[in-house]
């Protein structure tokens, strides 16, 4: 499976299944700090970010709380996995 996982104004094409709430705020972290010889977790192992993947490949989508506008071609994208049935997983709404 291939997703996008949004954080703030970052964004990640992921393959892997669709992340939980705890485990997308796992991934944004993980991601988002840049540590030279950082090793992913066990509990993180499922995932991995493709640089290389079609959007009409994309099977799900995910938004968790980070800094920071979103890009306007990732809401475009997120409009555009809507259109298509896809649900946006809004993991920063849950919280209010």
């Amino acid at each position: 499976m291939v997703g996008i996982l949004v954080h703030g104004d970052n964004h990640f094409i992921v393959r892997g299944p669709l992340p939980d709430h705890a485990q997308a705020r796992a991934l944004a972290r993980h991601w988002s700090v840049i540590e030279i010889g950082q090793t992913t977790p066990p509990s993180l192992a499922r995932w991995r970010i493709s640089s290389q993947e079609f959007r009409e490949n994309l099977e799900w989508a995910v938004i968790v709380p980070g800094e920071g506008e979103r890009n306007p071609e990732v809401s475009q994208l997120l409009g555009e996995l809507s259109a298509r049935g896809i649900a946006i997983h809004d993991y920063g709404a849950e919280l209010t």
